[in-house]
C-alpha cells in the first residue's frame, strides 16, 4: 500500500489527511491551529503544518505530498528568503481603495480579458500596491512575491532564510499552480502566463519567473507555475520541520494548489457540478472547460486543479455569521441550529444582511450588518437564528445565480464546510436554493484535493476516489431569498 498526503493551510488551521494512492482512504489525520487576525507571520504556518504532520503520525511512509492554501495572501520576501512583513491575508480589505484606484486605471473589460477578474482587496495585486503606496521601504526590500500555498511548498521542500533550512534562499526554487496564480490578478488563465505590465501597475517593478534566466534591475522573482501533474520537485535530503516532524529524502512534493481548487478535486467536480462552500468565508465555483468572463466582477474566472477553468464568487461571511450570532446568544453551532428550526422560514420578515467584515461579494469593503423587520414577534432568539441561517445562505444564492449567468449549467449542487454539518443550515439550504442539496460524507476536501494531487504527481494519472453523498430534497421558499435582496439592495 502507497501513501500520499494532503495539506490544507487554510485561514484558521492546517490540516493534513494522510491517504492510501489508490483507493483514496483516509489513513489518518492532523491538524494544529493558525492564530487569528488579517495580517500574519507566515512563521506560524510553518510552525503549524510541523505540528500537524507531527499530529498525523509524520511522514516517514508518505510517497508523495501537496499542499493547499488559502488564496491572495501576499508573501514578500527579500533577497536573504526572509519574510518582509506579515502576510496580508484575502480578507484583509485595507487595499480597497489601491484595487479601486486600479480599476479605474485599466477598465474593467480589460481586466477581465487579461486575467479573467476584476481587481478587489482580496487579490494579491492589489495588496502589493497598496505596499508600493503605504509601506514604500518594505516595497524596496522586496525580491520575491509568493503565495501561502507556494512559500510552504518552498519551505517544505528544504528552502528558506540560511539559518533556518538546509538549502538556503534560493528565490529560483519557487513554484505555484495555475489555480493558485490566477487569483494574483497578474496572470492569465487563458494563456497560462504572467501579465509583466500588471505586477509592474502593482509593485511599480517588473517581474521574472523563478528559474526563467538572468534577473534585471530590480526585477522581483515571481514562482514559476508548474503542470497539475507536475512535481515541485523531490527532497535531496532530510528536512527537519517544526515540532520533530521530518520530511524524507525522496519525498515528492506536487504542484500544489489553492483551496478552492483543492475542495473541487477533492470532491471530484465535473461539468454540471458547483459546490457551495461553508467556511469562515462562503464560496460558490464549479469547473467548466469554457471561458468565464464576468466584467460586473462578481464571477472571477480562475484557473482549477486541473487546467480547465474555476468561475468562483466569494463571500468574506459565511460561517463567521453563525459565529457571531452564537456568540451573542450564548451557543454554539449545534445549539444555534436547533433555535433556528424553532422559527419559521423566512423568520416572519426578520433578515440579517451579513457583512459583518464588510463585503467580497458584492464589493463593500466598508460595509456593515444590517437587521430589519424587528418587531415584538420576531425580536427572540429563535427568529434571529433563523435570521442568520437565512441570511448567509441567502449571499450565497445570489452568487449561484451569477455563476448561471455567465453559461456555467448547474445540474448538480453540492454543500460542503464545516457549518454545512448544521441540520438548520441544510434544510435552509433546499429552501432558499430551491433544488436538490447534495452532501458529500463528512471529510476535509480540500486536503483531500491536495492527497489527490500527490497521487497524480507519484503516478503520472489522476486517480478516482469515490465519495458517498445524501440528497436533501428541493423545498423552494422564493419569499425569503425576495425578502433578502430587498434588505440587501
Amino acid at each position: 500500500m502507497t501513501f500520499v498526503a494532503g495539506v490544507d493551510s487554510s485561514t484558521q488551521s492546517c490540516k493534513v489527511t494522510i491517504r492510501d494512492a489508490d483507493s483514496g482512504a483516509v489513513v489518518r489525520e492532523g491538524r494544529a491551529s493558525h492564530p487569528d487576525g488579517t495580517s500574519v507571520d507566515p512563521r506560524h504556518w510553518w510552525d503549524a503544518l510541523g505540528a500537524a504532520i507531527a499530529d498525523a503520525g509524520g511522514f516517514d511512509d508518505v510517497a508523495a505530498v501537496a499542499v493547499a492554501g488559502q488564496q491572495h495572501g501576499m508573501v514578500a520576501l527579500d533577497a536573504d528568503g526572509h519574510v518582509v512583513r506579515d502576510a496580508l491575508l484575502w480578507n484583509d480589505v485595507r487595499s480597497a481603495d489601491a484595487a479601486a484606484q486600479m480599476v479605474e486605471e485599466l477598465g474593467r473589460e480589460a481586466w477581465v480579458a487579461r486575467t479573467g477578474l476584476v481587481p478587489v482587496a482580496s487579490f494579491t495585486g492589489t495588496k502589493l500596491r497598496w505596499l508600493r503606496d503605504a509601506e514604500p521601504e518594505n516595497a524596496a526590500r522586496v525580491a520575491a512575491v509568493a503565495l501561502p500555498h507556494d512559500w510552504l511548498s518552498w519551505r517544505l521542500r528544504g528552502f528558506g532564510p540560511a539559518d533556518e533550512s538546509p538549502l538556503g534562499p534560493d528565490l529560483d526554487a519557487l513554484a505555484t499552480d495555475g489555480s493558485d496564480a490566477s487569483g494574483t490578478a497578474y496572470w492569465d488563465p487563458v494563456r497560462r502566463e504572467y501579465d509583466g505590465e500588471l505586477f509592474e501597475a502593482a509593485l511599480g517593478r517588473g517581474l521574472r519567473v523563478a528559474g526563467g534566466g538572468a534577473s534585471t534591475d530590480g526585477a522581483v522573482v515571481v514562482p514559476r507555475v508548474v503542470a497539475p501533474d507536475e512535481a515541485m520537485g523531490t527532497l535531496d535530503g532530510d528536512v527537519e520541520l517544526p515540532g520533530g516532524a521530518v520530511a524524507r529524502a525522496g519525498l515528492i512534493v506536487g504542484a500544489g494548489l489553492g483551496d478552492n481548487a483543492g475542495a473541487a478535486l477533492g470532491l471530484g467536480l465535473g461539468p454540471g457540478d458547483v459546490a457551495v462552500s461553508l467556511g469562515t468565508s462562503g464560496t460558490v465555483f464549479g469547473v467548466t472547460d469554457t471561458e468565464v468572463t464576468d466584467p460586473s466582477g462578481t464571477v472571477a474566472g480562475f484557473a482549477d486543479g486541473t487546467g480547465s477553468r474555476l468561475p468562483i464568487v466569494t463571500t468574506l461571511n459565511a460561517a463567521r455569521v453563525l459565529e457571531v450570532i452564537g456568540g451573542l446568544l450564548g451557543v454554539d453551532h449545534d445549539a444555534l441550529g436547533e433555535l433556528a428550526l424553532q422559527a419559521p422560514a423566512g423568520a416572519d420578515g426578520l433578515v440579517l444582511v451579513p457583512y459583518f467584515v464588510g463585503e467580497r461579494t458584492p464589493n463593500r469593503p466598508d460595509a456593515t450588518a444590517s437587521l430589519v423587520g424587528m418587531t415584538p414577534a420576531t425580536t427572540d432568539r429563535a427568529h434571529l437564528a433563523r435570521a442568520a441561517v437565512e441570511g448567509m445562505l441567502c449571499a450565497l444564492t445570489d452568487g449561484l445565480a451569477a455563476v448561471e449567468r455567465t453559461g456555467v449549467a448547474v445540474s448538480r449542487l453540492l454543500l460542503i464546510g464545516g457549518a454545512a454539518r448544521n441540520e438548520a443550515v441544510r434544510a435552509v439550504a433546499a429552501q432558499v436554493f430551491g433544488r436538490d442539496v447534495e452532501l458529500p460524507e463528512p471529510g476535509e476536501y480540500v486536503a483531500a484535493g491536495a492527497a489527490r494531487q500527490a497521487a497524480w504527481a507519484l503516478s503520472g494519472s489522476l486517480p478516482s476516489w469515490s465519495i458517498a453523498t445524501t440528497t436533501i430534497p428541493a423545498d423552494p421558499h422564493p419569499e425569503v431569498l425576495e425578502r433578502y435582496r430587498a434588505a440587501a439592495a
